[in-house]
């Protein structure tokens, strides 16, 4: 069999072939949840998944046809397998060519003009600029993995149990649907719904969220608004007979929505050479930084090559905020709900700017498993798991398979990579969802690789993508801002989006890839091994399979690769909150804090009060002297003045605190100091942020110190 090409680095990847015909069948598994085991002992030569043949590529630049290629093997590559738009084993003749890849013969593989290339296990690539090909074959065989191993199960082949779960089926919103949803996601629905203009809170409400946007990211509710009033006045054109003075009314100027949407496209080609900045600027508006870099390379042309220059990972670093960094978990959901609001304009502000049209899918409401481990919807498994402790943020069997993994040592050479024998696999699975939560399961005989597996299976069995439905296509598209930085921000502002139990389970996912990466030495597990081998299993839930055309599937390689590389990479910045962000809720806040205070002299006047105090607190007179009142309700020390300097931060007033109180049982890392009120609900401090600009920001605020927990 013969497979599109895949040009990388020189090297063309003529086919690929198959030996499934050489692995045992066995019967469906029980749960539906868990995969059929078709993959044999995975350290056995003669049972290998199939390979690769490779022909060296003279222009990386034309479209020169290769001459087929030759095996090494002398076994029927016939492969028995049903046809799968995730299986790397296609028909003969490919449907569609991968666009700058040079074109394929129908039949490479008996050719001498080409050589396999053969896959030593130890050799693993170090570099860490780009993905390189012997990499992306890795990317190759866990997908083939995960195609067979879902061919009983997932593919419902006898599911064995009564309960047989649907798959997610994304749904392309109808015309107009799309700006409605977003319009509505963003608390903005009364710009289009009239039987909400009646609404006195909604409107106010939406008045003030406008009037704290930047111009980017009001030109993005504009668009969205104007393509939304088009699409209503077609339908409206649809339901009546036209008139005849309509029919020879002059044309109207409608085409404004195409021509933003045309015009923008030029911006997905603009790129610089190598991103040489490597200070993230977080103050002003991710959207206006793009649209002046737009502005300063209109004459750039995008290069798309994957391996170019600017494919590196530079060490970005977020310019110092003397007010603290914001990190996700700081504040209260009241400003969560104001920060994702905006972050929703902002993120969309941002693609515009590369005239990037995303189209988010809308997930349809699927029958799923209401209780177990595997296949069971995220929200489900806390809900069950915090029952048992609250508080819970990441399912309980996620933290116990990531733990045995760490217990057992980080040091197994192909770690995530070698895959378990699928029949243990399968077996585990069972006896995990019987034993688990009675705390019989034997731990000491999980393999590193079987543990490894169970992992794997636990991501991409979850009924509901990890990044979601709505924004999968957003992390996708990530890719095709110009610069890596944008790419970094953007990704910034999608993990802001994601709901809390899925970037939860996100964050402590990275977090243990990378502390597999820093054993790279003895695993050979480098950021581009792993990146590569966990893309096919976030990326590729059930349902998004089966809707993946061949073309897609190849461009999606590197792709998501690449985009698991920049989570892994940046996760101790993606997971923040930026200070333009933060600054317009706190706009939001003061500006809603100055309505109020309105309504209440109104009120007042109508009760003749001829005194009218101010609602907001008066600074208190220390203050206005340097110096500020912490309170501690939760310890015996209520309260202390502290000093304000120039050099102090939240971590030395902790420090204090401890050191003036010996009776607080709760660890250092456990405390937090806590902004409250003036311009922000709630807000835990980072250690580093000083406390006099602070003050200069919010000199309204109470400082409390608190418990939290992390």
């Amino acid at each position: 069999m013969s497979r599109q090409q895949q040009q990388t680095q020189g090297v063309v990847l003529t086919g690929y072939h198959s030996n499934a015909e050489l692995l045992p069948k066995t019967g469906p598994c029980v749960p539906s949840s868990c995969p059929s085991a078709q993959d044999p002992e995975p350290n056995l030569p003669s049972r290998r998944t199939g390979h690769y043949t490779v022909q060296q590529n003279q222009s990386a630049h034309h479209g020169d046809r290769p001459g087929p290629s030759a095996t090494t093997s002398g076994t029927k590559t016939t492969s028995t397998d049903p046809p799968s738009l995730l299986n790397p084993s296609v028909s003969a003749c490919p449907r569609s060519q991968v666009p700058s890849s040079p074109k394929t013969g129908c039949s490479p593989k008996h050719s001498p003009n080409s050589r396999s290339r053969q896959r030593p296990p130890c050799q693993r690539c170090n570099s860490q600029d780009s993905l390189d090909e012997l990499e992306m074959d890795d990317y190759w065989k866990e997908v083939e993995n995960i195609t067979r191993s879902g061919e009983g199960a997932g593919r419902g082949e006898g599911g064995g149990e009564g309960e047989v779960q649907e798959e997610e089926q994304p749904k392309i919103p109808e015309e107009g649907e799309q700006e409605e949803a977003w319009l509505t996601e963003a608390g903005l629905a009364r710009l289009f719904d009239d039987s909400l203009a009646a609404d006195q809170d909604q409107e106010e409400d939406s008045a003030v969220f406008l009037s704290t946007l930047t111009r980017s990211q009001a030109a993005a509710v504009e668009r969205r608004v104007a393509s939304l009033q088009q699409t209503l006045l077609r339908r409206r054109n649809r339901q009546h007979v036209p008139d005849v003075r309509d029919i020879f009314r002059p044309p109207e100027k409608d085409e404004e929505p195409s021509k933003l949407k045309g015009g923008s496209e030029n911006g997905q080609k603009d790129v610089t050479s190598a991103e040489t900045e490597t200070e993230l600027n977080v103050e002003v508006a991710f959207s206006e930084q793009a649209l002046t870099y737009r502005d300063n390379h209109q004459k750039l042309k995008v290069t798309t090559s994957t391996n170019s220059p600017d494919d590196k990972l530079p060490n970005f670093k977020l310019l110092r905020d003397k007010t603290g960094q914001t990190r996700i978990g700081d504040l209260s959901p009241l400003d969560m709900k104001k920060v994702r609001r905006l972050v929703l304009v902002e993120s969309t502000a941002l693609f515009d700017t590369a005239g990037i049209d995303l189209k988010p899918h809308k997930a349809v409401k699927v029958k799923t498993k209401e209780s177990g481990l595997f296949g069971v919807p995220l929200a489900t498994l806390l809900e069950q798991d915090q029952r048992r402790a609250p508080g819970t943020k990441v399912p309980f069997i996620l933290q116990r398979i990531i733990n045995h993994i760490e217990d057992e040592g980080l040091d197994t050479e192909g770690l995530l990579r070698i895959p378990g024998a699928a029949t243990r696999v399968k077996s585990l699975c069972q006896e995990l969802e019987s034993s688990f939560y009675d705390g019989v399961f034997p731990w000491q005989q999980l393999k590193q690789h079987d543990a490894a597996s169970l992992l794997k299976l636990f991501i991409r069995e979850l009924p509901h993508p990890l990044l979601t439905v709505e924004y999968l296509n957003a992390f996708i598209a990530v890719n095709k801002l110009p610069t890596k930085k944008q790419q970094l921000q953007a990704l910034n502002l999608l993990v802001l989006l994601l709901p809390e139990a899925n970037r939860d389970t996100l964050k402590a996912l990275v977090e243990f890839f990378q502390r597999v990466i820093d054993h790279q030495a003895k695993n050979k597990m480098t950021l581009n091994n792993v990146s590569v081998v966990m893309a096919p299993n976030i990326f590729m839930f059930k349902g998004f399979r089966s809707k993946v055309t061949e073309q897609q599937e190849f461009s999606m390689a590197t792709s998501t690769a690449n985009i698991v590389r920049l989570l892994i990479r940046y996760q101790n910045l993606l997971w923040t909150i930026p200070k333009f962000i933060m600054t317009q809720v706190r706009q939001q806040n003061m500006e809603s804090q100055r309505k109020q205070n309105k309504e209440r002299a109104v009120r007042k006047l109508l009760k003749k009060i001829t005194t009218d105090k101010p609602s907001d607190k008066a600074v208190p007179e220390e203050s206005s002297q340097g110096f500020i009142r912490v309170q501690a309700p939760q310890f015996s020390k209520v309260s202390m003045a502290v000093q304000l300097t120039e050099e102090l931060q939240a971590a030395d007033v902790l420090t204090r605190f401890l050191s003036q109180d010996s009776s607080v049982a709760v660890k250092r890392e456990d405390l937090c100091l806590y902004e409250i009120g003036g311009n922000i609900k709630e807000r835990c401090l980072d250690g580093e942020t000083y406390m006099k600009d602070l003050f200069q920001l919010n000199p309204a605020a109470e400082w409390v110190i608190k418990a939290v927990q992390r």
